[in-house]
């Protein structure tokens, strides 16, 4: 069933599932998703635990944060909601940008059951010397738009420069959800992780080449508690490529 809440006044839409008595754990999808993508993890859970699952501010039904968010400001979010609902101890899994939301709210956090994060974001990535031209290249062109045509001409002509060159998420969102994907993504969460004190389970598909294995492995050293599961033949939606495995480890890592 889908609720609405409003948080700090926007308005987050959740489906709250499960045993109303049961421990609670929530579910926070990947950008450009909403809470139905985490649907089947829902399902693995339900039938022992109190689920909710969260379309982020900006997704689903949830409304746009009203500044340039970064990742802590997501966190502080779902901190506002765990408060709000009177939620004790609840576990948190994270997919993608979940997952980078997780680790800003669980570092630091004795509060929090245990973790699971699936094909996390939050290492930055290695940056090419071509990055660093086209970076360059952006600002030098952003300059001479602005100089030929006037600021307001200037920067329509260079944002849509950037919608067809972005990534498919990229190009999906708004200009403000735009703005915020390109500062979370630039955030390096790495000094985070040794802050995560809950037991930790690492699930990755070996294919993952959004968030590639060798970032579950520099999560998986640096988290005191953590474990490294990886499914073979998956890619970055690793609990749909391989939903039997998947809510096998799930279930056992909870112990249901």
């Amino acid at each position: 069933m889908e609720k609405e809440i409003e948080i700090e006044g926007l308005r987050i839409n959740y489906a709250e599932t499960g045993v109303p008595e049961g421990p609670p754990v929530l579910l926070l999808h990947g950008w450009g998703c909403n809470l139905s993508t985490v649907r089947s993890i829902a399902a693995c859970l339900e039938d022992k635990m109190r689920v909710f699952s969260l379309d982020l501010p900006g997704h689903g039904k949830s409304e746009e944060p009203r500044e340039i968010w970064g990742t802590k400001d997501f966190a502080n979010l779902v901190g506002k909601f765990v408060e709000m609902l009177g939620l004790k101890r609840p576990s948190l899994i994270g997919h993608s940008f979940g997952g980078r939301t997780s680790i800003a709210y669980c570092a630091g956090n004795p509060e929090i059951e245990k973790v699971v994060l699936v094909d996390s974001a939050g290492i930055k990535p290695y940056r090419s010397l071509s990055y660093y031209y086209k970076v360059y290249s952006y600002k030098a062109l952003k300059k001479l738009a602005i100089l030929l045509k006037g600021e307001e001409k200037g920067k329509e002509l260079i944002e849509r420069a950037l919608k067809k060159k972005g990534s498919a998420d990229y190009q999906a969102a708004s200009p403000k959800m735009r703005a915020i994907m390109s500062r979370c993504v630039n955030e390096d969460l790495k000094p985070l992780l040794p802050q995560i004190k809950s037991p930790t389970l690492l699930i990755w598909g070996q294919n993952d080449t959004a968030t590639p294995l060798r970032d579950a492995k520099i999560m998986d050293k640096l988290i005191p508690d953590s474990g490294l599961v990886c499914f073979s033949n998956c890619g970055h939606y690793s609990f749909l490529d391989n939903p039997h495995q998947f809510r096998a480890v799930v279930r056992s890592f909870f112990g249901l």
